[in-house]
């Protein structure tokens, strides 16, 4: 599988380094610790995460602690209610404001993609290789980690589509959306494949304010259906676009971060990044 390899930034050590500070944060390590578990300078250590993150690794930290989440619910579900029931604007409803979701038929999601032409490439992004497929409507899977599971989960999703491994312009539009929230211009267009209540809940993701957070219980009661959370988790898990609906802005009410489909240090990786991006829009 052939993958843009020039990405300037090495996720990779980005990830060990978050598994290290995660692992060890009682002992609150130095950053000659941390350095040393990537096998890096001090220095060049410091400079590389900081390039990526926008903060330095302790700042990076505080945003990924339980204590940060659980302030941060009860600012942001206040938030929450008020987006999920009126009109916001601005960079708060940044995704909500500028994704488009047009869902698959019935036809389609029954025929399991059969009369579907599904693009898809492997591009490097801030999060490491990204596995995303488009149809002619729009983009209909996005996924992190290994390129081959990735690609593979998608064609378990449409097992009857033609698949053609080229890059489209939406692919990149999508890799830039995310990436450069504060320079998006025009709405990305999704086309997903979801029950009626997947969709539901994939809508009221989009409605979680950029760098916030909500918990699987907040969504049940805003969908109305306050004792479905069990069901709500599994929806969120279900996300076949990764980010871009934003199921990684959901963790538990005691303020852990639970669980992500693509590893919890990636899911921790999001959140801070976010939270970095949140304080220059």
């Amino acid at each position: 599988m052939n993958m843009n390899t020039d990405n300037h930034i090495d996720f990779n050590r980005i990830e060990l380094a978050i598994n290290y500070i995660r692992t060890n944060f009682k002992e609150q390590p130095s950053l000659e610790d941390i350095a040393d578990a990537v096998h890096l300078s001090p220095h060049h250590f410091h400079r590389l995460f900081t390039q990526w993150a926008g903060v330095t690794p302790k700042k990076f930290l505080q945003y990924t602690t339980i204590e940060y989440a659980k302030q941060l619910l009860k600012e942001q579900n206040t938030l929450f209610d008020i987006s999920m029931d009126a009109g916001l604007s601005g960079t708060s409803r940044l995704h909500d404001l500028f994704v488009t979701v047009e869902a698959m038929t019935p036809g389609e999601y029954k025929n399991q993609g059969k009369d579907l032409i599904i693009y898809y490439s492997f591009l490097e992004t801030v999060f490491g290789a990204a596995c995303i497929a488009s149809t002619k409507k729009g983009i209909c899977y996005l996924a992190f980690g290994d390129m081959t599971v990735a690609y593979n989960e998608l064609v378990e999703i449409f097992p009857k589509a033609h698949y053609i491994q080229e890059e489209q312009p939406i692919h990149h539009e999508a890799v830039s959306f995310f990436q450069y929230p504060e320079n998006a211009l025009t709405p990305l267009h999704l086309h997903i494949k979801g029950t009626p209540f997947q969709l539901k809940i994939w809508d009221a993701l989009l409605k979680i304010p950029l760098g916030g957070l909500t918990t699987y219980g907040d969504i049940g009661k805003h969908i109305n259906n306050p004792k479905a959370s069990r069901a709500v988790g599994s929806a969120v898990g279900s996300n076949p676009v990764s980010f871009i609906i934003p199921c990684h802005r959901v963790i538990r009410s005691s303020g852990e971060l639970g669980g992500y489909h693509w590893g919890l240090n990636l899911k921790v990786a999001i959140i801070g990044w976010e939270a970095a991006k949140k304080e220059t829009i």
